[in-house]
This record gives C-alpha cells, structure tokens and sequence, in this order.
C-alpha cells in the first residue's frame, strides 16, 4: 500500500472498530452484560502483516490466526517493526498434532483444542520446554459434520483427564454456529454456556472463556454470554456491509 492507502485503511479499520464496538456495548447491554467482559479478537489470517500493523494503529492488540506456520511467518514480519507495545496472537485454527512446537511459546493461548489426544500431545511438548499452555476446549455443539470438535457428551466424559494435565491450563471452551441461521445461532451458544456450566461442576474449574460469536453472529453470542468474539471480514474487509 501506498501512503495514501495506508492512511484511509487506517481510517476505515478504526471508524469501523468504533461501530464494532458499539455494537458490543449494545447487545452487553441488552443482557445486562458489562462490556470489559468481552474481549475483541481480529482475525487477521486473510491479511498480511502491513494490514495487521494497521489494526494496531486502530486500537486492536489480540489477533488470531488458524495455520501455525502463518503465525510464525507474521510474528517474524512484525518482530521488524519498533514501538508495536501490547501486540499479541491466539491460535484458533485446527491444529495438527506436527505443528504444535510452532504455536508453543508465540500464541497467547490456543482455542482449539479438539480432542483428549491433541491436548495430551499440547501436554507433553509444553512441559518438555517448561511450559503450562492456556487453552479452550473446542466443542461441536451444533453437531455439523464439516466442524471439528468435542461432541457435547464427550466433553463431559472427558474433562477430567484434560485439566489433570500438567502442561496445559483449561481457560474455557470455544464453538462455531451454523452459518446464516441467527436462531441456530442462538441456540448454539446458549447450549455452549450451558455446557460450561456443567462442566464447571466436572472440573471444578471457572471456566471463565466462553469464545464464540463472529463477523455476522456476535452480537447474538454476547446477548448469550460470550467473553470473546472472534471477527475477520466485518473487521479488515472494505467490502464487508453493516445490516
């Protein structure tokens, strides 16, 4: 990007941040929710890191990215440039169990946490480097076939074996909602709060993360209880309409 580019991007992602937010606080609201409950996420993984550098202009410090070796390539990219205080990244994507020392020790913390077996292999590579890794349960509480995940009663089953692991520590869970359904949106994070409600008596664990909501379901997540909002294309996308 030119330098005229840059500036009316910079422009664009904090104008639209502003309404982002507001929206947020809006639907807080509605549930009698206090908006510094809700941490914002920018899904930077169809962006480079230029773009991310201007998100960080605009106010964004927590950014996610679904594929371990693009968090490495932009957290190498962004080593390079001075003063970006605050600046960090989740890990929210499929993680395969090869790619897990590339997200040890560069995400903050990993969302998706798919199985018993992804999380004793994040165990064990974390405590061989001294590590104890925050993640989330994923859970696949709206039963699609194309999403990956804990089934509901699986969870269950086996939450106790997870959060006895040594190298990691269980934050909270995290889903994805059928896509342009808000009333199957709906019911699949209120389902999720309820899960962690029970899993809170299984574990004995405040479970305090509840991750779902994205581009266009958030304000349905944060009226259902949702701590952290994932959001892409309503954030970087110019193209990206407001209803």
């Amino acid at each position: 990007m030119d330098m005229h580019t840059t500036t009316s991007y910079e422009a664009f992602l904090a104008a639209r941040r502003a309404e982002i937010l507001e929206r947020i606080a809006d639907a807080a609201l509605r549930s009698g929710r206090a908006v510094d409950e809700i941490e914002l996420l920018a899904v930077s993984k169809t962006v480079g890191p230029s773009e991310v550098v201007s998100a960080w202009k605009a106010g964004y410090r927590l950014f996610g990215e679904n594929r371990p070796q693009e968090l490495v390539r932009k957290l190498t990219a962004l080593s390079e440039v001075p003063d970006l205080e605050g600046i960090t990244f989740d890990m929210i994507g499929n993680l395969q169990k090869n790619k897990i020392n590339q997200v040890l020790g560069n995400a903050r913390r990993i969302h998706s946490v798919s199985s018993l077996h992804l999380a004793q292999a994040i165990s064990k590579r974390a405590e061989a480097r001294g590590l104890v890794v925050p993640v989330l349960l994923e859970v696949n509480v709206s039963g699609e076939a194309s999403k990956s995940g804990f089934e509901p009663h699986e969870v269950l089953a086996q939450a106790e074996n997870v959060v006895k692991l040594d190298g990691i520590r269980v934050d909270g869970v995290m889903t994805m909602a059928p896509a342009g359904d808000d009333d199957a949106a709906r019911r699949t994070f209120s389902a999720l709060r309820d899960l962690r409600d029970d899993l809170r008596v299984v574990c004995g664990l405040p479970l305090d993360v509840l991750s779902c909501g994205m581009s266009d379901d958030f304000t349905i997540a944060v009226e259902e209880g949702s701590t952290l909002v994932r959001l892409g294309r309503i954030v970087f996308d110019q193209g990206y309409e407001l209803s």
